[in-house]
């Protein structure tokens, strides 16, 4: 399976400030490092300019510059456009985006590229029109700007990132990782996002609807005292568990537990299961050849009809189709019977 290409914006200010070279760095090493044991081909990273192709960002203004083999035009024909951060003087006082870079996207869009943004990325995805009725977020700290400047966006701040189809915007930082390691997912499968994870040591997969704002008033001491039983949970997703009894195996009462996990991992015991359920029936789907029933069963989804409604709900397919398209094994061939 060929994911494609991806093209950057890199903008003339990249640097300044230094989040800026973070969330430029995350498509790159996500996307531009060929991994030939997890998928080959990989993807085709082109790193756009806002200037002139080969120009390189002023120093004076950045500290460093940036040469860009590709400019604005080269957006249109990729089949992935991400859009890191824009300059903070294009957000917080308003500076207008360069209108070359809101027609280019909006020509990549139109000639049928996924477009992507990371934290204020997003304010150049709105003023393309792209975001208009859409749900959409960016960092917390900008979407009441977002949300006053483009009234037509259902801006959701309580979100790590949003997946509308064909449009997809993250929160800042770290939440940018979690997109685009969530597009790796949705391009080549859970192993192959699983193992990218690992080598990047970060979570193998934090969903979009995850919480933004978790709680640190609770010591860190307090996720690694859960490891224990989230572990033994992991181990047991076949089983069905309940929540009173994984809070009395951390010797926890039911509040205590909720609490706890949800300042850890930003999001309840419920759907902590659901995400490990599904995760399982993921990597079965991908690397066996058991029917539904059995991976339903397995991953502690329970039956066929419960896996697909689950499946269709979070992942936006059926249990058949994503395995069609991600099995790392072969279909069972059905044996010539002898003649009789």
């Amino acid at each position: 399976m060929n994911p494609g290409s991806v093209a950057v914006v890199v903008s003339d200010d990249v640097g300044v400030p230094s989040w800026d070279l973070y969330e430029l760095s995350i498509p790159c090493t996500v996307f531009g490092k060929p991994q030939p044991d997890l998928a080959e081909p990989w993807y085709d990273l082109l790193l756009c300019g806002t200037g002139d192709p080969g120009h390189d960002g002023s120093p004076a203004a950045t500290g460093l510059s940036v040469r860009t083999p590709y400019g604005l035009d080269d957006l249109v024909g990729a089949d992935t456009v991400i859009v890191p951060s824009v300059p903070d003087a294009c957000v917080e006082e308003g500076r207008p985006l360069p209108p070359e870079l809101i027609a280019a996207l909006r020509r990549a869009y139109d000639a049928g590229a996924r477009m992507v943004s990371l934290c204020t990325g997003a304010f150049a995805l709105a003023e393309a029109g792209l975001l208009d009725g859409r749900r959409a977020t960016a960092h917390w700290m900008h979407t009441a700007q977002l949300a006053a400047r483009y009234p037509k966006i259902q801006v959701d701040d309580s979100v790590l990132y949003v997946d509308d189809g064909d449009v997809l915007t993250s929160a800042g930082l770290t939440a940018g990782l979690d997109l685009c390691l969530h597009l790796v997912r949705r391009d080549l499968g859970a192993h192959v996002a699983n193992q990218l994870a690992r080598r990047m040591v970060v979570p193998a997969h934090r969903p979009g609807g995850q919480a933004q704002f978790i709680d640190l008033s609770v010591p860190a001491a307090d996720e690694g005292s859960l490891g224990p039983v989230l572990d033994w949970a992991r181990d047991r997703l076949h089983e069905p568990l309940t929540v009173q009894e994984l809070a009395q195996r951390a010797a926890m009462s039911t509040r205590t537990f909720h609490r706890r996990l949800q300042a850890a991992t930003g999001t309840t015991p419920h759907q902590w299961l659901l995400h490990q359920r599904l995760a399982r029936a993921q990597s079965l789907l991908e690397s066996t050849n058991l029917p539904v029933e059995k991976v339903g069963e397995l991953s502690g989804l329970g039956t066929a009809n419960n896996l697909r409604h689950h499946f269709l709900k979070q992942v936006g397919v059926s249990p058949s189709d994503y395995r069609r398209a991600f099995a790392r094994t072969p279909e069972p061939t059905t044996k010539p019977q002898p003649p009789i």
